[in-house]
């Protein structure tokens, strides 16, 4: 089950996810939605591991090998021998390395980028057209009693548990419920 609070401004927003932790809920169980570029951990505090300049530069890495393989590999298949000239020349040879390696870089680059936004995401999320409009949303996903939670990201992250996820979910919806009304909430939408 998850909920989402619309806010009209950042603090009661940010209100909002410090009482919620204070209720015992997990950072990784909280998401922020905005149609503004918040810095990261403005509103929830959860360390991402980013793959985007991984996948750019592993990419590259694959576009110059593959680049130098296709222009030494083409030269040395098909050998034109001109006098006493390598048949495998350097600058010909960097040409297509290049090129090939920024083709890589650049495909590279939208595969990461689709990856940082989690796109396409199949997994039917709530959303609100307010936040298109300027408004802050607040996500919070709830979890069956004892259920581990994650928390953080990446390979620091260890599993733990919620204090409040010893209650059964109806309760935790209904503190949660109260507590972002109560920080300021205009409206929120469960599914």
């Amino acid at each position: 089950m998850e909920t989402l609070a619309i806010f009209q401004d950042v603090e009661s927003a940010g209100r909002a996810v410090r009482e919620l932790i204070r209720l015992g809920f997990v950072e990784s169980q909280i998401t922020s939605y905005s149609s503004v570029a918040y810095p990261e951990g403005t509103l929830a505090r959860v360390k991402s591991h980013g793959w985007f300049r991984l996948v750019t530069v592993a990419s590259a890495l694959v576009g110059l090998v593959a680049g130098f393989g296709l222009a030494a590999g083409t030269a040395w298949l098909y050998p034109v021998r001109t006098g006493d000239k390598p048949i495998i020349s350097l600058f010909p040879a960097a040409i297509v390395t290049f090129e090939v390696t920024m083709l890589f870089a650049i495909i590279g680059t939208m595969v990461g980028m689709f990856l940082e936004m989690k796109l396409p995401n199949f997994k039917k999320r709530l959303y609100d057209p307010a936040i298109a409009d300027g408004y802050i949303g607040i996500g919070l996903t709830y979890h069956a009693p004892g259920q581990i939670v994650v928390c953080g990201r990446g390979p620091d992250s260890e599993p733990c548990i919620g204090s409040i996820s010893a209650l059964p979910v109806t309760e935790q919806r209904a503190r949660a419920d109260e507590a972002l009304m109560k920080a300021g909430a205009l409206r929120t939408i469960t599914e």
